[in-house]
């Protein structure tokens, strides 16, 4: 998996002052779309052992509510194992931290697709508390929405 960017003490992408981890790889392709340099899988950093202590020493101090997945879409295929791996350790190691993940895929998608990707897909949502989903969709934008860009999107606390 590549990345483009770890941000700290954000407020945007989520409740409270969170990590962000921002992937490369998109398939959605959504008009305006403000990650357009996240869409290539090829183009960014290795996620590497050094980037996530980077998250976990963020992880550690207490203000930090939790961790989102976001990018680039952290469902796309070549995102998904490392996502499910890295939100499982930070589900055991951090138990008291929540993690968000933002995806261009709806929930309906995301549960319908019963092939081996969308099986992955769905062990991730397991291990979230929050997902946003939807693609962003231009006609829809809204800069006063918490937390979505445009209002197709859902906040769907526990997925699964």
């Amino acid at each position: 998996m590549k990345f483009h960017n770890i941000t700290k003490d954000d407020m945007l992408n989520g409740d409270g002052l969170r990590v962000v981890l921002w992937v490369s790889g998109c398939s959605h392709y959504c008009e305006d779309c403000q990650n357009k340099i996240t869409w290539d899988p090829n183009v960014g950093i290795d996620f590497d052992e050094k980037a996530k202590q980077e998250i976990f020493d963020e992880l550690e101090k207490d203000y930090i509510k939790g961790i989102t997945f976001s990018g680039g879409d952290p469902l796309y295929s070549s995102n998904v194992q490392d996502v499910l791996a890295l939100a499982k350790q930070i589900r055991q190691d951090f138990p008291n931290k929540d993690i968000w993940l933002y995806t261009g895929y709806t929930l309906a998608q995301l549960l319908q697709d019963d092939s081996e990707l969308g099986i992955l897909r769905r062990e991730v949502l397991k291990t979230i508390d929050v997902l946003v989903d939807g693609e962003f969709e231009k006609d829809k934008a809204d800069q006063n929405a918490h937390w979505v860009g445009s209002t197709n999107q859902n906040i769907i606390r526990n997925p699964l």
